[in-house]
């Protein structure tokens, strides 16, 4: 049953249209989302809907870029900290924004496992600056710089397995999932985390 239609100004009826999509791509695979349904829950033609995103590949991309752009917001470090504080407190952050938007969270890590290069580059883009904004404040000397880039970019990894297993979880804290998550950190960079 379609419901029935409301009037939104472009940017609102763009951020309908993401919501719904981000709810839909985290329950199910890409090829079980069908535009038409989005358009049906929206209220909107499926003709509004293509004018919006021409293809269902372009909604996925802009359901993931807005998702990685949102966390990279509420991730951005505050260069006052030291660096053990502006790595913790971007992982508050990271863990607040899943706990409070975790359909548009695991729409992205679906998106990650995506065989299409452009969204998988989307999701790789937004962990690139993430693995880079550590690396800056870790400052490690040019002949660790390697090293200890591997070492974050698998930590990110951790963060986003466990973050999506934590759903599955709920017994499990976000207190309890933050000091796991630092202790990995910790156990990866040595002495250097400060």
């Amino acid at each position: 049953m379609a419901r029935s239609r409301r009037r939104l100004d472009p940017e609102q009826r763009r951020a309908q249209l993401l919501d719904i999509g981000a709810r839909l791509f985290a329950e199910r695979a890409y090829e079980d989302v069908w535009i038409e349904e989005v358009a049906e829950l929206a209220g909107v033609s499926r003709g509004l809907m293509y004018h919006y995103f021409p293809t269902k590949r372009d909604f996925m991309a802009a359901v993931v870029q807005r998702e990685s752009d949102r966390l990279l917001a509420v991730t951005e470090p505050d260069p006052q900290l030291t660096v053990a504080e502006r790595i913790i407190a971007g992982l508050d952050a990271y863990l607040d924004y899943v706990a409070s938007h975790r359909q548009g969270v695991a729409a992205v890590n679906r998106a990650a496992d995506s065989a299409d290069a452009g969204i998988r580059a989307i999701v790789d883009a937004e962990l690139g600056v993430q693995q880079e904004r550590i690396l800056d404040a870790l400052a490690p000397p040019d002949d660790e710089r390697e090293l200890v880039a591997v070492a974050v970019q698998g930590w990110i990894a951790l963060v986003r397995s466990v973050c999506v297993d934590w759903h599955d979880h709920p017994t499990v804290t976000g207190t309890q999932l933050r000091e796991l998550c630092l202790n990995a950190l910790r156990g990866m960079l040595g002495g250097r985390l400060g």
